[in-house]
């Protein structure tokens, strides 16, 4: 499960205004780049020496059709402006932005939108767990990205929280797809991809996918999903793996409690106002507390078994795949200033860490190991050490040793650098570092030579993964025992099983992924 929820309402992002407006004829400048496809032709803009294209429908508005799977949209003969982003998807929280329910849209970053160029294609899917984020925030934004690596950049945004993920099917079965409508919008966008981006200078025969904290969760989902097959053929993820999907059980369960808070059917559901179904996502998880939580169904329809359980999916094999996490991830949702961190000492550290945990480890014994093993270390640093090697990165483990064990193409990275003032390396570090956005607002990396020379690596290596299916310098594959690792730091360097200490320490307790 990606852990970021809890991050969008920090995030700096830029409302988009309406998407693909109509041309007016004669309305078109004579250097504004066009681009066409099997789709249409749309008009964008040139910035920084960048075809941008923005706010392009995917899908058609899916509003009247809540809780179904998405169609194409029907065809327009007229060039479609493509200049403004279109709406986010509705969400709690999601400060600053644009939300609509019609919010099927992508966006393009292209060197040069010449038929034919056949450049890499990196199609990216936003985090936010499955409830909240956008592509619509300038730490995502493909411009230097696209130019530096030579390549065709998508942004996608698509339905999140109950309009993607609410599990309707046992309720009621007029909603059959309801549970992964969210995942069916993503292979849609695939196919536009696979159909249109050839006119953009991109290569269908060469997409790859990927995305942080949720977006990798949803990439490790549509690796084990059928209609996906052949859409893309690589993948990265950041900070996010889906070892497990929900069951069907839970997942009705979770259904149940968001429709006792609406006092409301499905059908009257599907018809309600989207701000008032949204507000249905305040009702309590069922297991977790909290927020319930929306999350990818195996519903023996668009998905028959879990991604990485029992074991790598044998549809994804075939497709190299990068799996990356953070050396301090859980710095990101345990505030050093908040009531967890705020006086804490060695006398209730392991009380405060045990909710923090999501393993059911014994919290006392799991400190006295970090004591004794690391006896320089603060209670604030085993707090953040356990509860990230504890947490957020027991997914990656298995996944990558799930891609180990059956002989396919993994190669796995720690981000060990700290930006300028930073305690350590946390959730949602690297994406500035992957896009070059090291000056973006919302960017903690720094913008000097150690934060350039990171970012330099992580771009060279996603490309060259998009480009031939390797992301070479000197990265080995993840093998067992070795388990070779690129730690990204100011000086990136391969090391064998780093942290084995402690991927051994949790590896005793069995992981259950967070929403299943």
């Amino acid at each position: 499960m990606a852990d970021d929820g809890s991050l969008i309402a920090r995030r700096g992002v830029l409302a988009g205004g309406a998407a693909a407006l109509l041309l007016p004829h004669g309305a078109r400048g004579a250097t504004d780049p066009v681009a066409q496809g099997a789709g249409g032709r749309w008009q964008g803009a040139t910035e920084d020496g960048v075809r941008v294209f923005r706010g392009i429908r995917y899908g058609a508005d899916p509003t009247a059709r809540r809780f179904q799977p998405p169609l194409p949209p029907a065809p327009i003969g007229r060039v479609q402006r493509a200049t403004a982003f279109g709406p986010s998807c509705p969400q709690r929280g999601g400060r600053g932005l644009t939300q609509r329910e019609d919010c099927l849209f992508l966006n393009v970053w292209t060197p040069d939108a010449a038929a034919g160029a056949k450049r890499p294609v990196m199609v990216y899917f936003h985090g936010g767990a499955y409830s909240g984020g956008t592509v619509v925030e300038p730490l995502v934004f493909g411009h230097r990205l696209a130019a530096q690596g030579d390549v065709v950049v998508v942004t996608v945004n698509h339905r999140l929280n109950a309009l993607g993920y609410l599990y309707l099917a046992r309720i009621d079965p007029r909603f059959a797809d309801s549970g992964n409508s969210g995942q069916l919008d993503l292979v849609l966008a695939l196919r536009w991809v696979r159909d249109n981006i050839a006119g953009f200078g991109g290569d269908p025969g060469r997409v790859m996918v990927f995305g942080q904290s949720g977006g990798g969760a949803k990439i490790a989902t549509l690796m084990a999903m059928p209609a996906a097959r052949g859409l893309f053929h690589a993948a990265a993820t950041m900070s996010g793996q889906q070892v497990t999907a929900s069951g069907p059980i839970n997942a009705t369960r979770r259904a149940e409690a968001v429709l006792a808070r609406l006092k409301a059917t499905p059908a009257q559901a599907a018809a309600m106002p989207v701000e008032r179904l949204i507000d249905g996502l305040g009702a309590e998880d069922p297991f977790l507390g909290g927020g319930v939580y929306m999350g990818p169904v195996v519903d023996m329809r668009s998905l028959e078994r879990h991604p990485f359980w029992p074991d790598a999916h044998p549809l994804g094999r075939d497709i190299p795949l990068i799996l990356g996490n953070t050396r301090d991830e859980t710095r990101a949702f345990i505030a050093a200033d908040g009531p967890v961190v705020r006086g804490l000492d060695w006398s209730n550290l392991a009380a405060r860490m045990a909710p923090q945990l999501r393993v059911d480890a014994h919290p006392e014994w799991v400190v006295a190991q970090y004591r004794a093993r690391y006896p320089a270390m603060t209670a604030q640093d085993v707090l953040y050490s356990a509860t990230t090697a504890g947490r957020s990165w027991p997914g990656q483990v298995i996944e990558a040793e799930a891609r180990a064990a059956a002989g396919v193409p993994a190669w796995v990275y720690q981000l060990d650098y700290t930006g300028p003032g930073r305690a350590g390396a946390g959730h949602t570090d690297d994406i500035p570092l992957v896009f070059g956005t090291l000056d973006a607002e919302g960017s903690v990396s720094g913008a000097g030579p150690a934060a350039q020379a990171v970012s330099a690596r992580m771009m060279a290596a996603f490309v060259a993964l998009a480009r031939r299916g390797d992301p070479g310098g000197g990265w080995p594959r993840h093998t067992l025992p070795k388990r070779a690792t690129m730690v990204f730091d100011a000086r990136s360097r391969v090391v064998n099983d780093p942290r084995g200490w402690e991927r051994e320490l949790f590896a005793r307790f069995p992981y259950v992924q967070p929403g299943t």
